[in-house]
């Protein structure tokens, strides 16, 4: 895994192409544009809406163009691109992947973060002039805090990789890994931000029923699952060995821990994962 690159430390890619500015697309995008990132032959991005593409164009060294009144938006955004993300929804993929194989540039690198879609799909309705990446960045990403996982495809090289990677880091952290555990990453990195918000959630509603109000829960709960995560980050130190200089011997936090122990938190999260992951197949089998 790699560590957040630094604000002095510039960054420099190649032409872009981003097809999709929804939520994920939108937090890549910001990556690209914060200082210290240098996008060299700019950044062009599709979106349906003509009005968030007029937004979108604000942005220095951005080139938007909508679908609903551009036809040809998409084969405009990937002419002369060397990297094309592909961040339109699952079932749109295969549909776009046909408009745009014409108009890739030889050596083009697609990059996918279109979750449940394989390679194999990518490469069988793409130019075998190109390369295919597939990655699965998590909500963070909108921050600067994302984790990606990155899986090469079968005409990828070292070299495609190490660009992929390059973006990536503008908004996290990077691990590359065998497609075969994409969807497994996408059950913990992926879905992650959703179980601590779950928890953040189910804590808060506990704090009221202590009798604080909502805002008092709010910052107790809040405040602390940030101040933990910081202090995780900047101690260094494993969770294990953070929790144990919580939990005095016969104390109040040991007996809260028992409870959470007995209910098998792990095996919950083992069961959860699992649903996720099942789920995750079956979006891939179509």
């Amino acid at each position: 895994m790699t560590e957040n690159p630094t604000t002095e430390t510039p960054v420099t890619l190649p032409a872009i192409a981003i097809l999709g500015a929804g939520s994920m697309g939108r937090a890549i995008l910001n990556g690209l544009v914060k200082p210290g990132v240098l996008v060299e032959g700019g950044v062009r991005v599709t979106n349906r809406s003509a009005e968030r593409a007029a937004e979108l164009a604000d942005l220095l060294g951005v080139d938007a163009y909508a679908t609903e009144n551009d036809p040809d938006a998409n084969l405009k955004a990937v002419a002369g691109a060397a990297i094309v993300l592909v961040a339109v929804k699952p079932a749109m993929v295969p549909a776009l992947l046909e408009e745009i194989a014409g108009a890739l540039e030889p050596g083009a690198i697609v990059l996918s973060v279109a979750a449940g879609v394989t390679i194999a799909t990518f490469e069988s309705l793409l130019p075998a002039s190109v390369s295919v990446v597939r990655s699965m960045p998590n909500t963070p990403a909108i921050v600067g805090r994302a984790v990606t996982g990155v899986s090469a495809g079968t005409r990828s090289t070292p070299e495609d990789i190490a660009t992929v990677r390059r973006l990536f880091e503008t908004v996290g952290e990077v691990v590359e890994v065998p497609e075969s555990k994409l969807d497994a990453l996408s059950t913990i990195s992926g879905s992650g931000p959703a179980y601590v918000f779950f928890l953040i959630e189910q804590l808060t509603a506990t704090a009221i029923d202590k009798g604080f109000t909502p805002d008092e829960a709010r910052l107790l709960v809040n405040g602390t699952f940030v101040g933990a995560a910081e202090l995780l980050v900047v101690s260094g130190e494993a969770p294990g060995e953070l929790r144990r200089k919580v939990t005095s011997p016969k104390g109040t936090t040991e007996r809260a821990i028992g409870v959470l122990e007995a209910a098998d938190l792990k095996g919950l999260f083992d069961r959860a994962t699992d649903a996720a992951l099942a789920r995750a197949r079956e979006l891939a089998a179509g």
